[in-house]
Order: structure tokens, then C-alpha cells, then sequence
């Protein structure tokens, strides 16, 4: 079956299913151009939550999924395809969490997004790689926090804070393999390009930036710039999205190897398969879903700019 005529059929099924269908910015182009909603793990589930869809298709990974869950425990969650996960979220559970937590007592914990819900549920409060130095710097009665599970977040967000920073051995393999070399073969390449790193990258890598940003934040950087040529330094899935959105405007990968296997297991025929079957569900158990709602509702109350 062609890719216009799995589009359709889905397209039909979401509305019979009362159906929102969201996808992450790194997922397949033909995927995107389906979604109902694109964007970054947590903002797609906070738009979620306003619809009146009953059904909610994440196309992404499973601690994006259950994310969802958590948010809309009045809603049926499915990720299309069970195996997507995420390297870096299963870099540490809540076992390994809660022996961390009793080494350093009374050490508020402060923990990404990128993480599985049995994760959010230990920890004090969550944060994003925008919001990152925001969330540990409005922990004013602390002068030492501890960051999981990526510690290229947590050594980007200490320095921007007095407090000492404290993180698990976590990274995502794609961002942390980019390194100060490759940046600078790109850079020689298109002198004109302005760099544009996520914080999930290594410190050498960031130093090289004109620009920090996570994926939504990539997004808006790049539309409002006034130059042309941009160097992007996260998983190549963004460019899509940013041709798309700019196409005036040239994207280089700064990396082409930076490619998510996880994120790009979904297919158009599985999310067809999903809804035909509403499977597979994403659930949350109750008592772990509201101590991670917590975490992530502490996020939201720090005030923004």
C-alpha cells in the first residue's frame, strides 16, 4: 500500500477511534506530516491533555508513552510499536534511585523528562533540557542537588548555577557521540553556518555553539534567525521538521550519524495496526503515576520568564 493511501486509511481510523495522533520531531517525515500534533515528548503530552480525543497514538518512545499516561489517566495511550524505547532512560531505575537517594540524604533530586515513570515517581522535581537551570536554581534551599539520568545536562546546567551539581553516568548515545572534531570538519565546511547544539551533548561539543537549544527550542531559533545556513547538532529527524518549516533556509546534520533507532522503529503500517487493535496500551500503575504527576507538576509551577 502506498504512503498517501496508509495515510488516509489512519487518518479515517483516528476519527472513528476519536483519535489524536502525536509524533516527535526526530520521527519518520511521513509520520510527521500525519501527526496531529509534533513537538517534544513532554509539550505533546501537555497538548493532549486539553483535546477531547479519548485515544492518544504517541509516536515515539515508551517513557514519552507513558509520560502521556501519566497526564491523561482519562485517556487510552498507545505507542504503536512496544520495543521503541530509549538508551538513555534505561540507563537507571528507580532501584538504582532510590540506593542513590540514601547515599546523599536530603539532596533534593532533580530529574530529566527522558526518564521512565517509575523514575519521575523518585525523584523531587522534574525538568526538561529547556528548562533545566530554571528548575535547579528555583531550589533555594539548597546548595547541592542531584541530576538523572544524563550527566551532559547536568554539566551543562552547572554553569549557570552557584549550587553544585551532582549526576548518574546517563547520556544518549546519539547526542554523546558528536564530537569537538566533527563539529569543526562541518564548521570548515560551511563557515557561514551558525552551530546549533541540545544540551544532551558534550561540553567540548557545546563550547563550539552559537547557539544551545533543545528540539522546541531549535525550532524557534532557527525561525526567527536572520542567517541562512544552520549546523544542527541533535538527531537528524529535526531537519525534516526545520526544511519544512524554513524553506528558505539551508540545515547541515552535524553529525548524519546521529540517527535514533529507537525513534525510528514506528511505521505507518504499525500505527494502522494499533488502532485497528487499540494496542499496545500504555499504562502507569496508579500509585507510581501520581508521585511522577507530582514531580512533573512541581516543573510546571517554577515561574517562567
Amino acid at each position: 500500500m502506498s504512503i498517501p493511501a496508509l495515510q488516509n486509511k489512519i487518518r479515517n481510523l483516528l476519527k472513528e477511534r476519536n483519535a489524536i495522533l502525536l509524533a516527535h520531531n526526530y520521527q519518520r517525515p511521513e509520520i510527521q506530516d500525519l501527526a496531529d500534533l509534533t513537538g517534544d515528548s513532554l509539550g505533546l503530552s501537555l497538548e493532549a491533555a486539553k483535546t477531547e480525543a479519548e485515544v492518544i497514538v504517541f509516536c515515539g518512545v515508551h517513557f514519552m508513552a507513558e509520560t502521556a499516561s501519566v497526564l491523561c489517566p482519562d485517556k487510552l495511550v498507545l505507542l504503536p510499536v512496544l520495543s521503541a524505547g530509549c538508551p538513555m532512560a534505561d540507563m537507571i531505575s528507580a532501584p538504582s534511585l532510590i540506593q542513590k537517594k540514601r547515599e546523599l540524604p536530603g539532596v533534593p533530586v532533580v530529574t530529566y523528562v527522558n526518564s521512565s515513570a517509575a523514575v519521575k515517581a523518585e525523584t523531587d522535581i522534574c525538568c526538561t533540557s529547556a528548562n533545566a537551570i530554571k528548575v535547579v536554581n528555583s531550589l533555594a534551599n539548597s546548595d547541592t542537588i542531584f541530576m538523572d539520568p544524563d550527566r551532559n545536562l547536568a554539566r551543562y546546567t552547572q554553569r549557570f548555577t552557584d549550587k553544585r551539581v551532582l549526576y548518574w553516568e546517563g547520556f544518549c548515545p546519539y547526542h554523546d557521540m558528536l564530537t569537538a572534531e566533527q563539529v569543526k570538519r562541518v564548521k570548515r565546511d560551511y563557515p557561514q553556518a551558525l552551530f546549533v547544539a541540545h544540551p544532551e551533548c558534550r561540553l567540548e561539543v557545546i563550547d563550539l555553539a552559537d547557539e544551545v537549544k533543545s528540539t522546541s527550542g531549535m525550532l524557534d531559533f532557527v525561525k526567527n534567525a536572520q542567517n541562512r545556513e544552520f549546523i544542527i547538532g541533535t538527531e537528524t529527524g529535526i531537519i525534516y521538521t526545520l526544511r519544512k518549516q524554513n524553506p528558505d533556509k539551508i540545515f547541515i546534520p552535524a553529525d548524519d550519524r546521529m540517527v535514533c533507532t529507537d525513534m525510528k522503529k514506528i511505521e505507518l503500517g504499525d500505527i494502522l495496526r494499533s488502532l485497528r487493535t487499540l494496542s499496545p496500551v500504555i499504562t502507569v500503575k496508579e500509585d507510581i503515576r501520581v508521585r511522577a504527576y507530582e514531580a512533573v507538576k512541581r516543573m510546571l509551577e517554577v515561574p517562567r520568564d
